[in-house]
């Protein structure tokens, strides 16, 4: 059996490890012209993070990755609301990883071509439809200029294209535009001294005016040990522009809701005017979709279930998919069947991950207080919320989500 992997970003280098350790022969198609360590940070959270350990990629990822030690809650006001440990401090076998996504990307690459051979990967390659239902399934490519270069054919076809995924528009052509939230992002990275722990991921205030998440990608990164930290500030905004993960923002659009956060551990605004670069990006995804596999071609990651860029769970149910074809592919002779097999598995999963970012997601915490205190400051949290409360809040997305511990210790 061969696969065809169209895509070479988290989901697509992910798959082709897995596929590699399992025996199964696979080759990446990539349309970028060449694969560069772009983009901003993300989070590899307990469940995906045993994945890639597994893999052997713990030492590689901690190299160049923060190993996330806290999670920590405040209202806007900069009152302490919560805080609980992460990964391997909360007793997890191992450690979640802060990380800018070039970097996963550059080490999910180095590790495909050192194992699987750098001709695996074929770059410049842009899939414009498949057709899946004969006995061979047979993509067509174009070039960089658009012009087309000769078909591939494979026992199977994964779309791990991303958000703009031409193959998912191809099986659902009258699917209509993605789902606004009513939230607007801006997103950047900064380099600044460590604070808190220097490992911390944070989460400020509530949408009104503003909501920010602030954590570190990068330690050491010049001579005065500073880090870098990644950040995204939220704001209900009824006007957005079409997602593009990589249109530019501007100060003035957002930083006025932030004006007056000068806290003890953190000046929020000279923080957010020291950034290298800021992004705009609406918050929006995707009703989940009826199926996903036809006959020899399937989705996975974003192009399978896009979901709103919050609590971490884009790249890391990408990477549970990958797990879970993998292993289909490996049970079932008829690579139909091994589709049909892996949809099964986790398409309700990945629908009941996209449904509750809406409606119950990571920060609900934050939601809670300010939602109690009419978002005013408080004398005491425990007059607002019980910590058993809070606790209960944050147990619940992680069972959502699939990372809590009693299930990862059932699941192998």
């Amino acid at each position: 059996m061969e696969v065809l992997i169209i895509g070479a970003g988290i989901g697509g280098l992910t798959l082709g490890l897995m596929l590699h350790r399992a025996g199964i022969a696979c080759r990446i198609a990539e349309a970028a012209p060449e694969l560069k360590a772009v983009g901003v940070g993300i989070n590899i959270l307990p469940h995906a993070s045993r994945e890639l350990c597994a893999l052997g990629l713990e030492d590689a990822l901690s190299k160049v990755a923060v190993i996330t030690r806290e999670y920590c809650f405040f209202n806007r006001f900069g009152q302490y609301i919560y805080s609980e440990p992460a990964g391997r401090f909360a007793g997890y076998d191992v450690p979640q990883f802060s990380i800018h996504r070039g970097d996963l990307q550059m080490v999910l690459l180095d590790a495909f071509t050192a194992r699987a051979g750098a001709d695996k990967v074929t770059t410049g390659m842009k899939c414009t439809r498949v057709d899946y239902d004969s006995a061979q399934a047979v993509a067509y490519f174009e070039d960089v200029n658009g012009e087309p270069l000769p078909p591939q054919q494979a026992n199977v076809v994964v779309s791990c294209e991303g958000i703009h995924s031409v193959l998912r528009q191809q099986l659902y052509p009258n699917e209509g535009q993605p789902k606004y939230s009513g939230i607007n992002m801006w997103r950047g990275v900064t380099r600044w001294k460590p604070f808190m722990s220097g490992a911390s991921m944070i989460r400020v205030g509530w949408h009104h005016p503003a909501k920010l998440l602030i954590y570190p990608i990068r330690n050491n990164i010049d001579a005065e040990g500073r880090q870098l930290v990644n950040w995204v500030c939220d704001i209900e905004t009824p006007q957005y522009k079409a997602r593009d993960w990589n249109r530019g923002g501007r100060l003035d659009d957002f930083l006025p809701a932030m004006a007056n956060w000068h806290f003890d551990w953190l000046d929020v605004p000279e923080f957010i005017k020291s950034a290298d670069a800021i992004l705009e990006y609406p918050m929006v995804d995707q009703d989940p979709l009826p199926r996903w596999s036809f006959g020899r071609l399937t989705l996975l990651g974003d192009a399978a279930h896009p979901m709103y860029p919050r609590g971490a769970n884009g790249a890391a149910q990408a990477i549970l998919d990958c797990r879970a074809l993998t292993d289909a592919l490996k049970a079932n002779a008829n690579p139909v069947a091994a589709l049909k097999a892996y949809e099964a598995k986790r398409l309700p999963e990945t629908a009941k991950v996209v449904l509750a970012n809406r409606s119950a997601p990571p920060d609900a915490i934050l939601h809670e207080v300010y939602r109690r205190t009419g978002d005013k400051p408080f004398k005491s949290i425990d007059d607002v919320i019980s910590r058993e409360e809070l606790i209960a809040l944050s147990e619940s997305y992680k069972r959502v989500a699939g990372y809590d511990k009693e299930r990862l210790k059932t699941v192998g």
